[in-house]
């Protein structure tokens, strides 16, 4: 469930119709839904009731700090895999001792800003990786607590490009070389071994490959604790796939998944640690999108609207989908055609629905992409210098730009000609010679 409805014939973020948060922020513009984001975090959280499990919201999915904020004040904690990722954390206000630091290629600096902030754990994904932590926590004077990911060689199931736990994946180590791994880590006087980590990708919607990963952390568990190592912590990533509009089954729901996680690691004495992130944030928010043109074509009707693949990458990147309405209900017997949904960027693939059934629409019109709070604003970039998309977070009748959008003239001043050129910095005039830019909303 979420908070964007319809009322009097009007699409709501919930009690803010999103036709006045375009006509004050312009478009594009991604909305999101406070009450969504508590709504879905206490449902999660409420699944995992009697288990030692602590909820790290997966940073990677939305680093809105108002978002992360928004979680922080019910007890998140965060899963990072960035510096910066982690500066956002903190700057939303998560305590340290509930952040846990991920990724394959952590970085010296990034391992020495973790180590000084005090983070839960960090997850070690390879043994160079383990190696220059080890020598970080020396120049620090420090021990380090470590879990390392293990990769259980299990098929999820899912997209190629978010399937992390096979054993071609880049993520983790195979998971029958932990027993060395292991014994490296445990001998070293920097390293503190407190757990294993696993995850096995994202958008996951059926529960089996869940089982099948936690049955081997099970097992591994058993094994690393005969070798003497005081496993205390079972990182279980994250994942749990959430419904976009076009699924052929049922998503199962987060109680389901926690029942999976009783049954498999519930008993083991180990805190549990979770990492869910689309399954907050992804039902939570829109993207908001202006139609400029309706182009008739020879076969097809072509749909041109403001937002384009720098705005929202997942149909380009993924084919993924995402359920497309206009922000003004039509009437229950108003007749649809087939239209393709475009944005205006030069690539074939700026493409975010064909085919898709709409009432019709006109320039000026309003479209909401939904299921859109998950991997939009994150991976949004200026291609086409294209000004940033903006952000707004909605809180029952009140509603904040979160995240302002970054104009044309802001990315120009951060470009320098060269000496050489001719120019010196900041001088190359932004307008064109038949008048002032236009400024982005």
């Amino acid at each position: 469930m979420d908070h964007f409805q319809y009322s009097n014939g009007r699409l709501h973020a919930e009690d803010v119709a999103v036709e006045d948060i375009a006509a004050v922020v312009g478009t594009p513009v991604y909305v999101y839904s406070t009450a969504t984001l508590e709504r879905h975090y206490t449902t999660f959280a409420a699944a995992m009731d009697g288990l030692d499990a602590t909820i790290c919201y997966a940073v990677k999915a939305n680093t809105n700090i108002a978002v992360i904020r928004t979680l922080a004040d019910l007890g998140a904690g965060a899963d990072v895999v960035s510096g910066g990722e982690l500066r956002a954390a903190l700057s939303a206000g998560v305590p340290a001792g509930r952040i846990v630091f991920s990724g394959v290629g952590k970085t010296p600096d990034e391992m020495a800003a973790a180590l000084t902030a005090g983070v839960m754990q960090i997850n070690v994904e390879s043994e160079p990786e383990l190696d220059v932590l080890a020598n970080v926590a020396r120049s620090l004077n420090v021990r380090a607590p470590i879990a390392i990911r293990i990769n259980p060689d299990v098929d999820a199931h899912t997209h190629a490009k978010i399937t992390t736990g096979r054993s071609e994946n880049k993520f983790g180590i195979e998971w029958t070389a932990a027993h060395q791994v292991y014994a490296r880590a445990g001998a070293m006087p920097d390293i503190d071994v407190v757990g294993i980590a696993a995850h096995i990708g994202s958008q996951l919607t059926d529960l089996e490959p869940f089982g099948e990963a936690f049955h081997r952390l099970r097992d591994l568990v058993a094994m690393l604790r005969a070798d003497g190592h005081n496993i205390r912590t079972l990182d279980l990533g994250g994942g749990l796939g959430i419904p976009y509009g076009n699924e052929e089954a049922p998503i199962p729901s987060p109680a389901a998944y926690a029942d999976v996680i009783r049954s498999t690691v519930g008993d083991l004495g180990c805190r549990l640690i979770l990492e869910p992130g689309r399954l907050l944030v992804g039902n939570a928010g829109a993207l908001v999108t202006r139609v400029v043109y309706v182009k008739e074509g020879a076969t097809r009707t072509f749909v041109i609207v403001d937002a384009a693949m720098n705005d929202l990458l997942r149909p380009t990147l993924y084919s993924a989908y995402h359920e497309i309405v206009p922000a003004k209900e039509a009437p229950a017997d108003a007749e649809t055609r087939q239209v393709d949904i475009v944005g205006p960027i030069c690539e074939t693939g700026d493409t975010f629905g064909t085919g898709r059934p709409l009432p019709p629409v006109a320039a000026g019109d309003l479209l909401i992409m939904r299921t859109a709070g998950a991997y939009g604003a994150v991976m949004a970039s200026t291609y086409n210098m294209r000004p940033l998309v903006a952000e707004v977070l909605v809180k029952g009748e009140a509603f904040a730009v979160v995240a302002d959008r970054i104009p044309v003239e802001t990315l120009l001043a951060r470009q320098h000609l060269p000496k050489w050129q001719g120019e010196t910095a900041g001088s190359v005039s932004t307008e064109p010679a038949n008048g002032p830019l236009a400024k982005a909303k």
